[in-house]
């Protein structure tokens, strides 16, 4: 198991827990909405149709040689008008600033962030850096330069 060091900021809630895994083999480790103290009891609201930064109060060390993605929890898409916008979102290991996360609103009412409520998943993930080289030519496939929806739909 790797070790993510964890930086509580200033507006971060200490009722709060650090993310963590639901259960034994979660694969990613749930993240709460940490608002500000002015917000906490209205909540924080996002129009219908509009992204926002909803702030979690943390910010990380991730070891090199591995990002953390930002994805959707699965029950949030499925029962609200809400989702994870970059999904996955990349945080980079030299990033030290706060994770806040870009949501979405589809649905056409206001949607009300609660202060606690668990708005995403983190997946610690291993990066590897390519080289990128210029060539005259590409080798032979297939499929070609066949793009979206050129291999059909059954």
């Amino acid at each position: 198991m790797h070790t993510v060091k964890v930086l509580t900021l200033d507006h971060f809630d200490s009722e709060l827990p650090l993310p963590h895994y639901a259960t034994e083999e979660a694969a990613g480790a749930d993240i709460r909405a940490s608002l500000p103290l002015d917000q906490r009891e209205k909540g924080m609201v996002i129009p219908a149709g509009q992204r926002v930064l909803v702030p979690t109060g943390l910010a990380m060390e991730i070891p090199k040689g591995y990002e953390i993605q930002v994805r959707p929890r699965s029950g949030l898409s499925l029962k609200t008008s809400l989702m994870v916008v970059n999904s996955p979102g990349t945080i980079d290991s030299d990033y030290r600033g706060e994770v806040k996360i870009i949501m979405g609103n589809f649905g056409t009412e206001d949607f009300i962030v609660e202060h606690g409520e668990r708005m995403a998943q983190l997946v610690l993930a291993p990066v590897h850096q390519a080289r990128f080289i210029r060539e005259n030519e590409l080798g032979t496939t297939e499929r070609g330069s066949g793009g979206f929806g050129s291999t059909g739909t059954k």
